[in-house]
């Protein structure tokens, strides 16, 4: 099933090139009776995913890309920043003098240039980008991605950015959040925004050690909410109701797991909706890190406190 859909995913790549009905094929032409096939297969219209156009990190991305793209592909091999988040650091990226091809010798599958889409685009880097609530078409998509990408190549990271409200259907969070758990890949996961109710869950569900968080991002973790009961009878609505405190006791115990609290700790800070900024989100255990950049550095240029009294002239009273 794995590479069905993968291999459906990647069909829209291929070079178009006219094909020929003839049966008579000579067998050295192969190859390309099998690349025609393909072509009439990839004819079909794959579904984009949805964007949001006024998300800031895609905005962003998209205006890097129409005036250099080259800039996106010349990350270091072996940086620790995850890819195209040094875009926000770099208003404006210089032209390099040669653009370096990235190896492609791991796997024959991956394509030399990436189409000019941008989901392709993020798709190239290893980025799975949650920029909207957990509906079903984003979990389709998301689950597609996970698993192509593994079929790519299963030892190199996958990179989950979050910016998402989360769900009010919590088996949309847990089909993400089980896929994860089935990827050989490590899966670094990233908070660029929001990162609401499940969607803060897939975020701390994250590779430990390479859960991040940007500085001003926000996390949230609250109780399962039920729809609207509407016209239901009475015992209908108890069912749902019963089915709302399952997902709530399962939500608490993975929360417990990735952050390495109790299951009561958790749950009593999710009575009510708990609001966690980045700080406050390490030290519960959602993340590992702060992707704050140069901020060692300034952090380790600032003087001490004797040192600017004494610049400034101020003398420090004896104790009495």
């Amino acid at each position: 099933m794995e590479k069905t859909m993968a291999t459906s995913l990647r069909l829209p790549m291929a070079s178009s090139v006219p094909c020929s009905s003839s049966s008579s094929m000579p067998l050295k032409h192969r190859s390309f009776k099998i690349r025609c096939a393909a072509n009439s297969i990839s004819s079909a219209k794959i579904p984009m995913p949805p964007l949001n156009p006024k998300d800031p990190f895609l905005s962003k991305l998209a205006s890097v890309a129409a005036n250099n793209p080259d800039a996106l592909f010349s990350r270091p091999q072996n940086s620790d920043m995850p890819p195209f988040l040094d875009i926000y650091d770099s208003p404006k990226l210089m032209a390099t003098p040669a653009q370096v091809e990235r190896s492609v010798s791991y796997n024959e599958h991956r394509p030399r240039r990436p189409p000019p889409d941008l989901p392709s685009l993020l798709l190239h880097g290893r980025i799975v980008y949650i920029g909207m609530p957990l509906v079903p078409a984003v979990t389709e998509l998301v689950v597609a991605e996970l698993m192509y990408l593994q079929w790519m190549d299963p030892k190199e990271p996958i990179y989950l950015y979050i910016n998402s409200t989360g769900t009010t259907r919590d088996d949309e969070g847990f089909a993400i959040y089980d896929s994860m758990m089935q990827l050989k890949n490590e899966i670094h996961t990233v908070a660029v925004g929001a990162a609401i109710g499940q969607a803060c869950l897939l975020l701390a569900a994250g590779t430990k050690g390479k859960r991040f968080m940007m500085p001003h991002s926000k996390a949230m973790i609250q109780q399962p909410r039920a729809a609207s009961s509407g016209l239901m009878q009475a015992s209908d609505v108890f069912i749902r109701a019963k089915e709302v405190l399952i997902n709530r006791d399962t939500l608490v115990k993975l929360l417990a797991k990735h952050t390495e609290n109790s299951e009561e700790t958790v749950a009593n800070v999710m009575r009510r909706p708990y609001y966690m900024d980045s700080t406050t989100a390490k030290e519960f255990g959602v993340i590992d890190k702060i992707l704050w950049r140069g901020q060692e550095q300034i952090m380790a240029d600032v003087s001490a406190p004797e040192v600017w009294d004494k610049n400034a002239g101020i003398r420090v009273a004896d104790a009495i």
